[in-house]
């Protein structure tokens, strides 16, 4: 394991430049092309040949294999007709030899696949407005297409994001977001919705209503079960999906049964290996046990047999669950690995890393006993994902990329979870599902994206690698395509410079305005 770690590690350390500063597919424009076919067809009508003049698109990609996520079937030899932000026709090369694109894209010996999902993101930082708006193009430059946000201090501004995406007036990935998380008073989260009673939380469920967010947040730091519980059926009752944690004084059963549409970090799932979970939750709300004490003896007292049983409690009411592995496997192996050479830093602000030193100070004073028991705490979480694969349990794959989540990167740290998944025991094939089908069936978007087939958004991915031989092909990106607008490997490299490009002059006006003079850092020459 140590080897498989220092080399995921040292792949994300180069892989952005090295990876994505490929250019193989060939994007060309047609105005002339489009007369002259023109000219081509009237001359044949003129001899008695064929007379229909071929089909025009705004785009055409020709010559590609389609990885089929639904199936895992590879499909060569495929031409794709786009037109707005629609898939509009699929046929063999032959069958689609006459189309004429505005825009054409040979994609010879490229595999196409669905843009990816990250399904746990929190775009936030009121201080970080324009940090955070540098990163939507690099999610693009990642093939991420779509991202689920789950809610942040950000939440208007987020909102109002959303809606230029979609009209088409701002680049980045799609969003749908949750807005501001519901929690208990006096929470550890900035500028949630705090409630401390049944009509408090309705009243700021009108307020999600008003937003108009495409799903509810609801967490635990400071809200009891019972009020938790209660804004999960309330959630639902209003058509929204409900995605939360669990309540520490709740069994993982309440919230499924009640109706929590997902369940976020797989470290939840430890505790549906213990069969005194019941009794360890009744303990923490007559205020008998603490938390760290229940989760000790949720760890200790593991089961892997019961959890089996809880996995398919949760397949039985559709209880979809994001690991977030990223996250936990940075913190715990962070004694192995050295961060501050890592690429991805030239598209992050100062500001946007500050909370990164605070994080890592918290594990640096860890006894190589504490060391051992995180990695072993890690391992336990992520054995668990094939597990609840085989009881039925749908998996999203989500990065919780966050300021406050040191070293997980947006965009790079979705391929990272995915090569996680993988390790774990998940096929290439389940780790792409997880990022494409699975989150459109979440958001109820699979009639309309999700998968490459005909009348499907076009939010497309061309690799040079196969990613149903080693899912870390997914970064070996050409182009992507978003919502029918196609970006080329120049352009990509173009929009991760520019994002570069932006950190250090914010870094530098702020620095400026501190009074401070502005030293580039190492990682910025």
């Amino acid at each position: 394991m140590h080897h498989r770690e220092q080399g995921l590690r040292a792949r994300a350390s180069h892989r952005v430049h090295s990876v994505l500063g490929y250019s193989g597919v060939v994007v060309r424009k047609t105005t002339a092309g489009l007369a002259a076919t023109a000219l081509f067809s009237w001359v044949l009508a003129g001899c008695g040949g064929p007379v229909a003049e071929p089909a025009e698109h705004d785009v055409v990609i020709r010559h590609a294999t389609i990885v089929d996520v639904e199936t895992g079937e590879l499909r060569p030899s495929q031409t794709m007709a786009i037109d707005g932000s629609v898939i509009t026709s699929i046929e063999e090369d032959d069958a689609g030899e006459e189309w004429v694109g505005r825009i054409e894209v040979d994609a010879t010996g490229r595999y196409a696949m669905p843009g990816l999902w990250d399904m746990h993101v929190h775009i936030e930082g009121a201080d970080l407005v324009e940090d955070n708006l540098l990163l939507f193009p690099v999610y693009l430059a990642h093939g991420v297409t779509t991202v689920r946000d789950m809610a942040s201090d950000l939440g208007e501004q987020v909102l109002e994001w959303r809606d230029e995406i979609h009209e088409g007036r701002l680049v980045g990935p799609r969003i749908f977001t949750a807005g501001r998380k519901i929690e208990g008073i006096n929470s550890i989260w900035k500028d949630d919705l705090e409630v401390a009673t049944e009509a408090e939380m309705v009243a700021m469920m009108d307020r999600l209503d008003a937003y108009e967010v495409d799903l509810v947040k609801v967490t635990e730091n400071t809200l009891g079960a019972e009020l938790f519980l209660a804004t999960v059926r309330e959630g639902r009752k209003r058509g929204y999906r409900v995605s939360g944690h669990v309540p520490y004084d709740a069994t993982v059963e309440d919230v499924a049964t009640s109706g929590l549409s997902s369940i976020e970090h797989a470290s939840h799932m430890i505790r549906l290996g213990n069969a005194d979970e019941r009794d360890i939750a009744s303990s923490i709300s007559r205020g008998d046990m603490s938390r760290s004490d229940a989760l000790a003896h949720y760890t200790s007292g593991f089961d892997p047999d019961q959890a089996r049983r809880g996995y398919a409690m949760l397949a039985e009411n559709d209880v979809f669950v994001t690991p977030t592995l990223i996250g936990g496997y940075q913190m715990a192996y962070l004694d192995e690995n050295d961060h501050e050479a890592d690429a991805f830093r030239s598209y992050l602000t100062e500001a946007f890393m500050s909370p990164y030193a605070a994080r890592a100070e918290r594990v640096a004073s860890r006894t190589p006993d504490e060391w051992r028991m995180a990695k072993e705490n890690y391992q336990r979480i992520a054995a668990q994902l094939p597990r609840l694969w085989e009881a039925g349990v749908t998996i999203l794959g989500g990065s919780d990329s966050a300021p406050i989540a040191a070293f997980v990167y947006p965009g790079l740290a979705l391929h990272e979870e995915l090569q996680l998944f993988q390790e774990a025991g998940l096929t290439p094939l389940q780790a792409l599902q997880s990022v494409t089908i699975h989150g459109a069936r979440f958001l109820n978007q699979t009639d309309a994206s999700g998968t490459l087939a005909v009348d499907q958004r076009a939010d497309i991915v061309l690799l040079r690698s196969n990613p149903l031989e080693d899912i870390a092909a997914t970064l070996s990106i050409d182009a992507v395509v978003s919502a029918g607008r196609v970006f080329d490997r120049t352009e990509l490299d173009t929009m991760l410079d520019d994002a570069a490009r932006g950190a250090r002059a914010l870094d530098a006006s702020r620095a400026e305005s501190d009074g401070r003079e502005y030293a580039q850092p190492d990682r910025l020459r």
